[in-house]
């Protein structure tokens, strides 16, 4: 399992602002609803230094993989921003059953390997899982965007005739320039089921827990993984809104969303926050 964090834990305080009276698209905030938050850090997310790993690529040569713009992870519209088909399957020890999804990695490819590599890193985003266990112990099965991008100008389609290609990569922050912290519920979802993907969670990408709170309770749930990036709740009982949930990444930091889902949510819509994690 591909670990980044830093040993030291580092205590930083940090602003994150609590949604309350979400609605889902379009959304409006109070501002006036912001509190800080004391958490704990276990460092970047990256060491920094590359690693040898083989890279494939699958779906159309400037596609962004699944035909339907998707993946393994759940996540959607993969095709536009902030993706932009730069996207690749993990195998487990880079999609670790989904608590690699929405993880950014540089990758790069030299002219030792492949006559036509740049050299330049380029970055992908974690959408989707191989379970290829032949190729390499870490393998990209990339996008054919992602794939051609590491070739040099106007040798994309001959990078990707390489079929399987040597690279190296590494652990980087995300850049969702722009972008705050969003829920998507899950299509199919009731007060008595309750599933969510989180998209855009801040440079560390990854989320490893997702934790619920009803109205006027005290009480912090677990949502558990159900596939890909998604984490979901059969509470026994119909869920009291607006619901709030707390979110933490893979490097430790907490993000709370208060009062996020509002109290006539609906199932396969976006929740958006004023929030993002620092």
């Amino acid at each position: 399992m591909i670990s980044f964090k830093a040993i030291a834990l580092v205590a930083v305080l940090f602003s994150v602002m609590a949604t309350y009276g979400a609605h889902a698209e379009p959304s409006y905030y109070n501002d006036t609803s912001a509190r800080r938050e004391l958490y704990y850090s276990t460092g970047s997310t990256s060491d920094g230094s590359w690693r040898p790993a083989r890279a494939t690529w699958y779906g159309r040569p400037n596609g962004a993989g699944p035909d339907n713009n998707g993946g393994g992870c759940g996540y959607s519209h993969t095709n536009e921003y902030p993706f932009n088909s730069m996207t690749s399957c993990g195998n487990q020890p880079i999609f670790l059953d989904g608590k690699g999804c929405g993880a950014c990695y540089q990758i790069k490819c030299t002219s030792q390997n492949n006559r036509v590599c740049s050299g330049e890193p380029k970055t992908v985003i974690i959408t989707d899982v191989n379970y290829d266990t032949k190729v390499a112990p870490y393998h990209f099965d990339l996008s054919g965007t992602a794939f051609g991008s590491m070739a040099k100008p106007g040798h994309n389609d001959e990078l990707r005739h390489a079929g399987i290609l040597d690279i190296q990569f590494r652990r980087v922050p995300c850049n969702y320039n722009g972008l705050q912290v969003k829920f998507h519920v899950m299509g199919g979802c009731n007060p008595f089921y309750f599933a969510v993907i989180v998209y855009y969670a801040g440079s560390d990408g990854a989320v490893v827990q997702v934790d619920i709170k009803e109205a006027n309770s005290q009480t912090w749930r677990p949502l558990y993984e159900s596939w890909g990036a998604v984490w979901r709740i059969d509470p026994g009982h119909p869920l009291k809104a607006p619901l709030s949930l707390r979110v933490r990444s893979d490097s430790g930091k907490i993000l709370v969303a208060n009062n996020v889902i509002p109290a006539n949510w609906r199932g396969n819509a976006d929740y958006r926050t004023i929030a993002q994690f620092h």
